[in-house]
């Protein structure tokens, strides 16, 4: 581990990881660190069907724009979580395109994905001006505290997540998250003195830890089956949206450096709305029968399905409870039974693939990357980067039930492979020394391409669909912890490697680690588009 300076620079910025989590920054203002942080989501998911795994099924596909319509071909499917693919289970007769009705109460849940978002992205501008405000103009360590604190309260609270949601809900844990969310942000934006801001930071990564959690199980769990893909990527559409918010906020610094109080103070409207929001959305109708409050199931059901819907989905719920879904919610130590910790391990080996695949440091090199092709301003490094982010993740969205999950983790991970061995040869290869900035720079666009594409968004989406109902609350809080951990440890250490070893040697292992990852992901990974969750549960949980 490099000094406090080092560690500083290691940790001020986004990169582009959850959930995910997602950014893009890599701007530095004079002698500042280039900034990066990481984020590093029938009808309600429910259709028609059977305990012999036989659905009616006709899939509308829907990205921004496009309704596309496809079927699959029919077949029984009894799986372990990482050994057999269940993508193949198939309709047998049409199933009518699902309303928007839901989409409102996504808009909701996707306050916090904002948040999540903002609250990464917001130091990068503003950084410079508050230090010099609270006089640590100088002082890296405090700077680096202010920093990091917000990854670890993230940490603390995506472990947190998922107890408070079963144990309270889905939608009364988004209230109950909005608290730390409006402190913090409140602590920040009126803070006199370091430890008041970095209280405030620690809170607001709480808060941030939990919606990261509790979004993309929320919307897996609303959401109709044939849409759910598209509603699940945008979970990580409104991340990305919440960092390039955080960049926009801050044009007005240079001419009022007071200002950045004001960015901060900004999280508080979302945050209130957050909470106003839920107090109108319908708990998750998977939620209410596990708790056995059935008559509150339907109603939930009616408000996001309509009244034609009940029975059906009813149906589905009541065949996925005689599978064993019935069962009280798991504790921590279930996680790790034989029952379940292989599809608890995938979970977890997708986020911290999705970290140890280099998207930091990418987005770190970014500018310096940039202004090595002759890109000499700040903010058209980071709208280049933004961009190509926003752009993958907006095709990602009309892709996910179309192409699929896994295969969409696959093309990500190699394209983030190749274009990693282009970033390292652009350093290395004298032959290529003419074209190093604009191979240096296509790499980089190439690569942020590629991970939002699939590394980026699916595995925040995938992990409800894999995880029992039972355990799918906990369970996706300890992946999600494992993607914050990993996240931190690389922020302290990721220098010190390139210090060590040169930044074409860290690259190429990155490249290595995306090639790992497209085959773990061949031979572990489950298909899970155009199921419904219970149909999922019972093909990777069987009764046993």
């Amino acid at each position: 581990m490099q000094g406090a300076a080092l560690a500083v620079k290691a940790r001020t910025g986004c990169g582009l990881g959850l959930t995910g989590y997602h950014g893009e920054c890599g701007g530095r203002r004079g002698s500042r660190s280039s900034v990066r942080m990481s984020s590093g989501i029938g009808c309600c998911g429910l259709r028609r069907g059977s305990a012999f795994m036989e659905t009616e099924l006709a899939r509308a596909r829907i990205g921004f724009g496009s309704l596309l319509r496809s079927s699959a071909k029919a077949k029984s499917v009894r799986a372990q979580a990482s050994e057999e693919d269940i993508e193949g289970v198939a309709p047998l007769k049409p199933q009518t395109a699902s309303s928007g009705i839901v989409l409102p109460y996504v808009g909701v849940a996707c306050l916090g994905a904002i948040l999540f978002g903002y609250h990464l992205g917001v130091v990068n501008g503003a950084l410079e001006y508050l230090s010099k405000d609270l006089g640590i103009a100088e002082n890296t360590v405090a700077q680096g505290w202010i920093v990091s604190t917000l990854l670890a309260g993230a940490t603390v609270g995506s472990f947190t997540g998922g107890a408070l949601a079963d144990k309270f809900g889905r939608t009364k844990t988004f209230q109950l998250d909005a608290i730390p969310l409006v402190v913090g942000a409140f602590l920040c934006a009126t803070a006199q003195s370091v430890q008041t801001m970095i209280i405030g930071r620690l809170l607001a990564g709480i808060g941030i830890g939990i919606s990261s959690a509790i979004v993309p199980l929320y919307i897996s769990e609303i959401s109709p089956t044939e849409i759910r893909g598209a509603l699940g990527s945008v979970n990580q559409l409104f991340i990305c949206i919440g960092i390039l918010a955080a960049l926009v906020a801050g044009l007005p610094l240079a001419g009022n450096p007071s200002w950045w109080r004001t960015m901060f103070g900004i999280a508080l409207i979302p945050s209130v709305l957050l909470a106003l929001g839920m107090g109108f959305s319908p708990e998750s109708p998977r939620w209410l029968f596990q708790q056995g409050k059935i008559v509150e199931a339907e109603k939930a059901i009616k408000t996001l399905c309509g009244k034609d819907k009940v029975a059906e989905v009813m149906q589905d719920l009541t065949a996925a409870s005689q599978g064993g879904s019935a069962e009280p919610e798991a504790g921590w130590f279930d996680l790790f039974s034989s029952r379940y910790w292989k599809v608890v391990s995938v979970g977890a080996a997708l986020f911290l693939f999705q970290q140890l695949a280099g998207i930091n440091a990418v987005v770190y090199y970014s500018t310096s990357v940039f202004r090595s092709a002759g890109v000499a301003s700040d903010v058209a490094a980071s709208a280049l980067v933004g961009a190509a982010n926003v752009l993958g993740t907006t095709v990602a969205s009309s892709l996910m039930d179309k192409q699929g999950r896994k295969s969409l983790l696959m093309i990500s991970f190699t394209g983030m492979a190749t274009s990693m061995l282009l970033l390292s040869l652009s350093f290395t290869w004298k032959v290529l020394a003419p074209y190093a900035g604009p191979l240096a720079v296509v790499g980089t666009v190439l690569y942020v391409l590629s991970f939002s594409l699939g590394a980026g968004p699916v595995p925040a989406l995938l992990l409800p669909e894999i995880f029992a109902s039972r355990i799918r609350a906990k369970a996706v809080s300890l992946s999600l912890g494992m993607h914050w951990i990993s996240n931190f440890v690389i922020g302290l250490f990721f220098l010190s490697f390139v210090n060590k070893y040169g930044i074409s040697s860290v690259y190429l292992g990155f490249a290595a680690i995306c090639l790992l990852a497209v085959l773990y992901i061949a031979g572990n990974v489950v298909e899970t588009k155009g199921r419904s969750l219970e149909e999922i549960e019972r093909a990777l949980n069987p009764s046993t």
